[in-house]
């Protein structure tokens, strides 16, 4: 059987372009103990994956080397005993619309009532990653100020709902008007268009009179410089993401953060979800009561076709999305 796959073909100099990656074909082997055969359903593309070209993230990527991500895949053959044809599985998944591969790691899904989609979306890491970081580092609290940055995004658009959920003032930042009227119809209480507007660290001293108690930072760069001027003592930070920077290839410069830090004895602190694999289930079941009881929506970008994968992924950069970016396969 045949296999489409999409590799890297050159590390990306700045912004990836679509020659840095590659579409071959290539003839499937057959499954030997413990494999399975699958057909893509869905694959996740997500800002991180330029970090790992870049080798700042793990696993990192190289050229020559198939992309993978999370994905969504039918079982149309199998080899291994706790695993039937027919069955959706969810995993880190090779860039294919067909592979052999082992079954270690991957999860048979439950759908229960929502679409295959949302696994790899509200209900996948970027919905676990809003609720995780902000159940153990950001700790929203009533009363409290609280900003997002990449509001519009997968893990902003859920993370600035949660923090409504715990009864915080949630200010969104995003990049065009149409993003801002998605957030505000999420619930939140302000968004701040950072492309029309000139002095961002003055709109937020009228957004936040009060000063800012927990910033969930998705972008990093000037926008975070502008946060960073109106935290209030003893406020928490949740790096959650930093795609200001991803193509950067010089050094960015800022203000020096660690003054700010320590004068204003600020809490900051990193993550990555995948350190909360053993709590995935407390999570879902969170996300979906929340769900089911109309107080998180969700929205994903899909577009379809497996040749569309690297345009996916290039479009995160360029705000081509609301919510998750996902490829129908």
């Amino acid at each position: 059987m045949k296999s489409k796959l999409i590799r890297l073909a050159a590390k990306p100099q700045g912004l990836p372009q679509a020659n840095d990656f590659s579409i071959a074909e290539t003839t499937l082997p057959p499954l030997t103990e413990g494999q399975l055969a699958l057909q893509a359903l869905y694959i996740s593309v997500d800002p991180y994956l330029r970090a790992a070209m870049a080798g700042g993230h793990p696993p990192n990527i190289h050229p020559g080397d198939v992309m993978i991500s999370r994905g969504l895949a039918a079982v149309t053959a199998t080899a291994h005993k706790d695993f039937k044809p027919g069955d959706i599985v969810m995993g880190y998944m090779e860039w294919r619309d067909r592979q052999v591969c082992s079954a270690n790691g991957l999860e048979i899904l439950d759908p229960q009532n929502l679409p295959l989609s949302t696994y790899l979306s509200v209900l996948g890491s970027t919905g676990l990653s809003a609720y995780f970081f902000l159940q153990t580092i950001g700790f929203p609290k009533p009363g409290q100020t609280m900003v997002v940055s990449g509001a519009a995004g997968a893990v902003g658009s859920i993370a600035g709902q949660i923090g409504k959920i715990y009864g915080s003032k949630v200010i969104g930042i995003v990049g065009s008007d149409e993003k801002a009227a998605f957030i505000t119809s999420l619930g939140m209480d302000a968004a701040i268009n950072y492309k029309t507007t000139p002095n961002i660290a003055a709109a937020l001293g009228q957004l936040c009179p009060e000063g800012i108690d927990l910033y969930f930072d998705n972008v990093g760069g000037f926008i975070s410089d502008a946060v960073f001027a109106h935290m209030n003592n003893y406020g928490r930070v949740v790096v959650s993401g930093s795609i200001a920077n991803y193509n950067d290839q010089e050094v960015a410069m800022g203000p020096r953060l660690l003054p700010i830090i320590m004068a204003k004895k600020l809490l900051l602190q990193g993550f990555l979800i995948g350190d909360y694999k053993d709590r995935f289930k407390e999570g879902r079941e969170q996300l979906r009561q929340w769900i089911n009881e109309d107080k998180i929506h969700y929205r994903e970008t899909i577009i379809k076709g497996f040749e569309q994968l690297p345009t996916a992924f290039i479009g995160l950069f360029s705000g081509q999305n609301e919510g998750k970016m996902l490829v129908e396969i």
